[in-house]
């Protein structure tokens, strides 16, 4: 798959994730400022196939000048322009998002709904650029080039997930066993941090190692490099056999493969480390750059569920409670409502 095509092939994922009308590539030429587009997807037909947006010019152009993303929910075209559309198929566009490539470039998805796109999908948009930098620099690399079609395929599958699935325990096990198959690697574990803060429980496992019995495997929050995870909610790759002898992962357990390489990442929740997505593998094997930001998007998912999954909790529990609201609205009698209480002097 040349570049061309490989660009196309993300594009048409982005746009399927996002739920979008349009998604497209701009990147820059040498000795100029400007972006030409170098690849788009779309459910119309009006993307100008020689685009070029210079800085300044337009929403893009703006990107590009200032090097910053940017999300517009309700674009108004009175107000400025997108720049990559034909015979006036613009009109039809309601909501912009798009964000600067590290290594260059302008990434952007648009939509003809109103409020298609928030603050969440903004930082899943940044990641995606971050991903396709990689593919820019790589494109040397047969091996890492082939997988990020992959990549962008299963991320596909997991945002899918989270509309198929809505209990935690259905989507908890079809996402490692995702996650699993998507990176090859041997064992994939999800585990979540007590109330507390002073224990953690290993809740699932792609394949049956720590939770034998079936019963949730609990260790003391310095146990192993999931355990260093969660106290500093800091990722850990670890790539070779001294990095990561069999008792590392989760601390001495008896009868844990010997894992040689080994992914441990913080699920971030209402900005702190509720929960530690976990990958391993009996072998020892380089964890590219390409692997490391599907993962990172891959948990980004999963933290989103979360968060939606601890708000539907929150209404359930507050809900009762709101007695106004549930009863009705009151009607205010002068006659028998209550003294104001007097001033003293």
């Amino acid at each position: 798959m040349n570049a061309t095509s490989l660009e196309q092939h993300v594009l048409s994922i982005i746009c399927s994730v996002f739920d979008a009308h349009s998604a497209v590539l701009f990147l820059p030429e040498e000795d100029d400022d400007a972006c030409h587009l170098a690849a788009a997807f779309s459910l119309g037909e009006n993307i100008a196939p020689d685009a070029v947006i210079r800085p300044g010019a337009g929403l893009v152009g703006w990107i590009i000048r200032n090097r910053e993303p940017l999300l517009v929910p309700n674009f108004d075209q009175h107000q400025s322009n997108l720049g990559y559309y034909d015979n006036g198929a613009e009109t039809g566009i309601k909501a912009f998002m798009g964000c600067p490539v590290p290594t260059g470039g302008v990434l952007c998805v648009d939509s003809k709904r109103q409020y298609s796109f928030s603050d969440k999908d903004y930082k899943l948009l940044q990641l995606f650029a971050e991903l396709i930098s990689r593919l820019q620099t790589s494109l040397g690399g047969q091996d890492m080039a082939g997988d990020i079609p992959r990549y962008f395929a299963e991320l596909g599958v997991i945002q899918e997930l989270r509309f198929r699935c809505r209990r935690w325990p259905q989507f908890l096990e079809n996402y490692l066993l995702t996650m699993r198959d998507a990176t090859g690697f041997d064992y994939c574990a999800f585990a979540s941090i007590d109330p507390a803060g002073e224990q953690y429980c290993v809740e699932a496992e792609s394949s049956p190692l720590l939770l034998a019995e079936g019963a949730p495997g609990w260790r003391s929050l310095g146990s192993g490099i999931v355990g260093w995870v969660f106290l500093n909610e800091q990722p850990v790759f670890a790539e070779n056999e001294a990095a990561t002898p069999s008792s590392a992962l989760f601390g001495k357990v008896e009868g844990m493969p010997d894992f040689q390489t080994a992914i441990c990442l913080p699920v971030m929740v209402n900005k702190s480390a509720r929960g530690v997505l976990c990958l391993a593998r009996r072998h020892s094997a380089r964890i590219d750059e390409g692997l490391r930001s599907f993962v990172r998007q891959a948990v980004d998912h999963l933290a989103l569920f979360l968060e939606n999954l601890y708000l539907r909790t929150r209404l359930r529990e507050l809900l009762p409670k709101a007695t106004v609201e549930s009863d009705g609205a009151r009607v205010f009698d002068p006659d028998h409502a209550p003294a104001a209480p007097r001033e003293e002097r």
